[in-house]
């Protein structure tokens, strides 16, 4: 199902729960979603705080499942099952040599990188840094990413509404102008070039 209907159709329990599988591992488009809950806020589909609070506890609580996972279950099971998420043994050795040296800077900062986002957690886990810790960074990291992105959205749906009248009017127009410049150049390069050989 396409992430905009998804959100139309369950609304924060929809961002909530993407939000919450992407952390544990299952690849849904967090961004583009928090991206997208923002346009709708534009529109009048959502308010701003619960959005963020769903947005926050549905990333908030991914992450915790994901440290335990990696806490109690360890290194070997996530390489094992990983692999179906994009989770290798290579991916999480390189990320666990920076996470061991900056563990509350990885934390905080690695919401905003899509690949190394999911993996945190549980290399948190598989450390074994301390609960109340992780958590605290976590959450406060993930209502700083979720407001960015949703107000960013808010942004595109300001702008959009305000230009598409006009990008729909001129959009084919510049489309053919534009592939007509292109061929010109083409046909006259081409040209240049036969006249070389010759």
């Amino acid at each position: 199902m396409h992430i905009q209907l998804l959100i139309h159709h369950y609304g924060y329990f929809g961002v909530f729960f993407i939000l919450l599988l992407e952390m544990i591992g299952i690849p849904f488009p967090a961004e583009t979603t928090l991206t997208i809950s923002g346009i709708e806020w534009t529109q009048g589909a959502f308010k701003l705080v619960p959005l963020l609070i769903a947005a926050t506890v549905g990333n908030a609580i991914g992450s915790v499942v994901a440290y335990w996972i990696g806490r109690l279950l360890g290194r070997p099971v996530i390489v094992r099952w990983g692999r179906y998420v994009g989770i290798t043994g290579e991916r999480l050795d390189k990320a666990n040599v920076i996470f061991q040296k900056y563990q509350a800077t990885v934390v905080l900062f690695s919401k905003f990188i899509a690949g190394i986002r999911v993996l945190v957690p549980y290399l948190a886990g598989i450390n074994k840094m301390s609960f109340g810790l992780f958590t605290m960074y976590t959450t406060v990291s993930a209502v700083v990413w979720s407001a960015a992105f949703v107000i960013l959205g808010r942004y595109i749906g300001i702008e959009w509404s305000r230009y598409h009248q006009v990008l729909h009017q001129y959009l084919v127009p510049g489309i053919i102008v534009l592939a007509v410049l292109v061929a010109i150049w083409f046909t006259m390069k081409v040209r240049g070039k036969r006249r070389g050989r010759a």
